[in-house]
């Protein structure tokens, strides 16, 4: 049995009061349905990253790069699939640069809190706030990644925001 933690249950009081609402809860809903495309048998991960008027710039999920063979011997072996493997919110990202989207301003909503490795992405991309729900049980493995990532976003002035999932529109 994997240990677990629960990652975001005090986040808003550790980064500034945040009040949800119901497009926070739709946004969430919608990065929740994407993250159903993917096909890693183990995580299933969405982003949604949306501009100031609150219109879609960008989708992700994690998934295998474009071309790539996403075999269930692949999928099912952590060695042959985490090099392989790109996040969701890095998916994100690099769908908009891919038609020339620009997510500067921008607020990515994901499935789970950014790793350090997203959490650059996210940064150097121009996101200036990103929220998750709150209350997410991760494995222990990643505990550590998850607490330098909100150090960093925190550090780069990013707002982050875990908000209930069941707060009603």
């Amino acid at each position: 049995m994997t240990n677990k933690a629960t990652i975001g249950c005090n986040l808003p009081r550790r980064f500034g009061e945040s009040v949800s609402n119901k497009w926070d809860q739709r946004f969430l809903h919608l990065a929740g349905h994407i993250s159903d495309w993917s096909k890693d048998p183990s995580t299933k991960v969405g982003c949604v990253v949306v501009g100031s008027d609150r219109e879609i710039r960008s989708t992700g999920f994690n998934g295998f790069p474009r071309g790539i063979e996403d075999s269930s011997e692949r999928l099912d072996d952590r060695n042959q699939k985490y090099p392989l493997i790109c996040h969701a919110e890095e998916n994100a990202i690099m769908h908009a640069a891919r038609v020339g989207v620009s997510l500067k301003g921008c607020v990515a909503y994901v499935t789970w809190p950014p790793c350090t490795r997203c959490a650059r992405s996210l940064i150097q991309a121009g996101v200036v706030e990103v929220v998750f729900p709150e209350n997410i049980d991760v494995p222990e493995r990643w505990v550590a990644d998850f607490d330098m990532s909100m150090s960093m976003m925190k550090e780069a002035g990013l707002e982050v925001r875990s908000v209930s999932s069941d707060e009603t529109e």
